[in-house]
């Protein structure tokens, strides 16, 4: 995730000199190019919005392979059944000699010959000599599960110093980049110029090491917003589809411009609409974003979503965000009961993809609960037609149906800071039925049949019914 940072770049090491007999292990392993088609899929990728887990809330760029597979575990044996399937490993893993904060100042860069990061195997054991992410990539796999990477568009300042030769290809790493274009948050990496094909064999190279990972989602930064570069996105996407892999490509930070949406939804299949989401009701500023702030992002989007692409509002902050919260101290979530309740409810019935940030080995029955309600899930990822009804400076009201049926969706939120009671016939929601039976989804209670809309809700709650017709 995005994070406020020096404008400066860890020291890097020595490349790392792959010796020429270490090419042929590595062909044999999958970590050369792929000589395989990708196979032809009965659904597009990522045919439901993607479940999962992502590193950065809780252990910022501390994170080593340890916690990853803990995680993973604890993903694997509470989560999974309910839909959770990956792992993202976010910002960092390229980075050696981290404080024990993870904080970068006197970090360096491990890559290798080629000008590509590499994970560093004092915190990555499995890495080993080869240094490479398959091991942890099969592991996860054998688990039931798959594995995602964070990365920063463009290519390492170092290599590009260094000159280094890019994996593939005639060129070297000067041929491809473009000093003069640094992300204005994360000074790791020069932007890449897409006038030279240098730059397409770049980050071709990088589709192929991933591939030969096995990495199954690449979340890049710095090039959905603050700047927005469709090049790079559509130069990704082409690199991904020639590596013969199956990958996720989820686009961040946000706030996406809704008028990039078609070039967006053509090469990706996940973009971020808000910048940061932390653990806050509502904030006054760019970065970070809270909970209110989604209500009018989220409307923007409505409509838009479909098989295999999915407007993101990014992650949940939710449960403890330990032992190294990617921003601000480590805590638990800042957010009450009730608005953890209003955030899932408002990303589910949107339809977003829901990737948690909270250290699942941490999460307490609250927390869990909030994850594991089929009903709820079911929201999220079958629903249809999900768009917000009624909007008042108090509250706000979406609806949607399921995949079949005659039932409605109906999920009612309350803005304010004050208590407010919620009344409406169901016309003006666009329900025709005189009367609707209704169910509570996150207690999973009947409620009985209403002749219209009616509830009370404390401050910033909500409620998720299905509402089904006689």
């Amino acid at each position: 995730m995005e994070t406020t940072r020096p404008s400066r770049a860890p020291r890097a090491r020595r490349p790392f000199l792959v010796p020429s007999g270490v090419f042929l292990l590595l062909a044999a392993q999958g970590q050369m190019a792929p000589l395989f088609a990708q196979t032809p899929r009965a659904q597009p990728l990522a045919a439901t919005p993607p479940m999962g887990w992502n590193s950065w809330d809780s252990y910022g760029r501390t994170l080593d392979e340890k916690s990853i597979r803990a995680n993973a575990r604890e993903m694997a044996q509470r989560f999974r059944r309910f839909g959770w399937e990956y792992v993202v490993v976010d910002e960092g893993w390229y980075l050696a000699d981290l404080d024990p904060r993870g904080n970068d100042k006197s970090a360096h860069f491990e890559m290798d010959a080629y000008g590509r990061y590499v994970p560093v195997p004092a915190r990555f054991p499995s890495a080993g000599n080869t240094f490479t992410f398959r091991p942890l990539a099969d592991h996860l796999h054998s688990l039931g599960l798959k594995f995602g990477l964070h990365i920063l568009r463009g290519l390492p300042r170092e290599a590009v110093a260094r000159n280094l030769p890019i994996a593939g290809s005639p060129f070297h790493a000067a041929d491809a980049a473009d000093t003069s274009d640094v992300c204005p948050w994360n000074a790791y990496n020069y932007g890449v110029n897409p006038a030279h094909p240098a730059a397409q064999a770049y980050y071709d190279s990088l589709a192929r090491q991933y591939a030969g990972w096995g990495v199954d989602f690449i979340k890049i930064d710095c090039l959905a917003d603050h700047p927005y570069k469709g090049d790079d996105i559509r130069m990704y996407s082409e690199a991904i589809a020639k590596s013969g892999r199956p990958m996720v490509l989820s686009l961040s930070p946000g706030p996406t411009a809704l008028d990039k949406r078609d070039e967006v939804s053509r090469y990706a299949q996940m973009w971020r609409i808000s910048d940061d989401v932390w653990d806050v009701w509502y904030s006054k500023e760019h970065f970070p974003q809270g909970v209110k702030n989604l209500f009018p992002l989220t409307a923007r989007w409505a409509g838009v979503s479909t098989a295999g692409q999915w407007p993101d509002a990014d992650m949940l902050p939710l449960g403890s965000l330990r032992p190294a919260a990617g921003w601000g101290e480590a805590r638990e979530s800042r957010l009450t009961h009730d608005e953890q309740r209003t955030l899932m409810t408002l990303w589910c019935i949107f339809r977003s993809p829901l990737i948690m940030g909270g250290n699942l080995l941490l999460a307490d029955d609250w927390t869990r609960s909030l994850l594991i309600n089929p009903e709820v899930i079911a929201v999220d990822q079958h629903s249809r037609e999900g768009r917000p009804v009624l909007t008042t400076k108090d509250e706000v009201i979406w609806t949607a149906q399921p995949e079949s049926g005659g039932d409605a969706y109906v999920a009612v939120f309350n803005i304010s800071d004050t208590v407010q009671t919620v009344s409406h016939a169901w016309p003006d929601l666009g329900l025709l039925a005189p009367n609707y039976k209704l169910r509570d989804l996150w207690p999973h209670a009947e409620i009985g049949s209403a002749a219209s809309l009616k509830v009370t809700l404390p401050p910033h709650a909500s409620v998720l019914y299905r509402a089904s017709p006689p």
